[in-house]
């Protein structure tokens, strides 16, 4: 049976020349591709991108990398619910999709050229250590030892912009859709589109390999692979789209890649201070959604249920990156969510210290969502009124103003003001803006928790709605 056979339509008729079996197969044929897809659901992003990170080193193409990973998904989807889903769908699925590229590399002349100049590691003859290239030194494949964090590093190439290395990078290395890297940047969709194609022309252009850089290539590009890191994990830990709130998977990568470039660079403070931020923000994961999955404010979170080995071991790294010379923007973040850790409630929070964090942070690194931080701090440590007065001066910003964080806090801050209309109407705009179902129930809610409380007050009543 086709695998595109709507819930088994076939199912108990007899199979051509009347054979039986083949009808026997019908019956089976929904549950079979139940399975496969729900094999190929679990891979996830992640498992795509390791396979896709594979490739791209192999082939250093990313169309083709991107192209055959999907290819090879769609012979999953065919032989699977005939021979089964295998042991290992991910180790399946990366081979089918090197034989798929070998086939492309073979049919394509210009890319057969384009892979022997590449000069792939595994088919490289060994070259005398006066004569080789530094920037293709062996001697930097266990530096990094990883196809995911290589390909981060090839995304980092200083040929590039670096908007365009930390696009390309969520776009191949996280697996996010255009749509959703151009909200994680906060700019318009179109313009994330070129920025992509721009970056993978430049890439071609310039010849540049998907491999373990040099040493002093890995130096040049740590920070960006940094960032991207960062980013990676902000994407798992609050979904641009989809049922989940939460990424598990993605949140588990991104630390277990800033593991790696700790290891790689166990002098450098910003290394540190990642590992410190991921491992700090992760311990409160058991706390941050209710049993259905919607998210829990901070404020309102079980710290009982908080992490305090992964807590434990984040403020020692924390407190050594904050005390190094060369302490950055995340060695600042970190410090701000170990204020976080150390207080033993939402209202023993040293708002006053974190306020000054972000003042550091401002400095080092100003942005939109670093002044929106700040601004939210200095609300909670001098005041609501206060607060708002800030939100709403960086409320000009076209950055902020497509930034769903920007308008919750707006509303919660209204809401403690008692100016419900308002906060209804700060929650409706942070609803039109892209992000998860399971967020999209907790605002719905907090709005519709506003509107009761207007009616059992004897109010007028919510505002008409607005136009979506």
């Amino acid at each position: 049976m086709d695998h595109r056979d709507p819930a088994g339509s076939g199912a108990g008729r007899p199979g051509p020349a009347g054979h039986p079996e083949r009808g026997a197969r019908g019956r089976d044929a929904t549950g079979a591709d139940a399975r496969a897809r729900r094999a190929l659901a679990g891979l996830g992003r992640d498992g795509r991108g390791r396979i896709l990170a594979t490739l791209a080193r192999r082939f250093g193409d990313l169309d083709l990398a991107e192209d055959m990973t999907q290819e090879a998904i769609a012979q999953a989807l065919r032989t699977w619910p005939e021979t089964g889903v295998p042991d290992s769908p991910e180790a399946w699925l990366k081979t089918v999709a090197k034989r798929k590229a070998l086939d492309a590399v073979r049919r394509d002349a210009d890319l057969a050229q384009k892979l022997a100049r590449l000069r792939v590691e595994e088919e490289r003859a060994p070259v005398p250590a006066a004569f080789r290239d530094p920037a293709l030194q062996d001697d930097a494949g266990p530096l990094v030892g990883d196809d995911r964090l290589e390909l981060c590093f090839a995304c980092a190439h200083p040929a590039l912009r670096l908007e365009d290395r930390v696009a390309l990078t969520l776009r191949f290395v996280a697996g996010l859709g255009t749509e959703e890297v151009a909200h994680a940047l906060l700019v318009p969709v179109p313009t994330m589109q070129q920025r992509i194609v721009r970056a993978k022309r430049r890439i071609r252009a310039l010849g540049i390999r998907f491999g373990a850089p040099g040493r002093d290539a890995l130096a040049e590009r740590f920070g960006g692979v940094l960032r991207v890191v960062y980013l990676l994990y902000a994407e798992g830990y609050a979904r641009l789209a989809g049922e989940r709130h939460v990424r598990d998977d993605l949140t588990a990568e991104a630390i277990r890649l800033a593991a790696l470039l700790r290891a790689l660079a166990p002098r450098s403070a910003e290394a540190r201070g990642l590992h410190a931020l991921l491992l700090l923000t992760e311990a409160r994961r058991a706390a941050r959604t209710d049993d259905e999955g919607r998210p829990v404010p901070l404020a309102r979170q079980d710290r009982g249920r908080w992490d305090r080995a992964l807590i434990a071991e984040g403020i020692g790294l924390a407190e050594s990156a904050a005390g190094a010379a060369d302490a950055g923007p995340f060695a600042i973040q970190a410090a701000i969510a170990a204020v976080h850790a150390e207080a033993g409630s939402f209202d023993a929070t040293d708002w006053a210290q974190i306020a000054v964090l972000y003042r550091l942070l401002e400095e080092r690194e100003p942005g939109p969502v670093v002044r929106l931080g700040r601004a939210v701090a200095i609300g909670r440590h001098r005041g609501a009124e206060e607060g708002l007065r800030r939100l709403d001066a960086l409320g000009g910003d076209p950055a902020l103003d497509r930034f769903r964080p920007f308008h919750i806090a707006r509303a919660i801050t209204l809401e403690e003001l008692g100016e419900a209309r308002a906060a209804r109407e700060a929650y409706r705009r942070a609803l039109e803006l892209p992000g998860n179902d399971a967020e999209d129930e907790f605002l719905a809610a907090a709005m519709a928790g506003i509107e009761r409380e207007a009616r059992g007050a004897g109010g007028p009543g919510p505002a008409p709605a607005a136009s979506p």
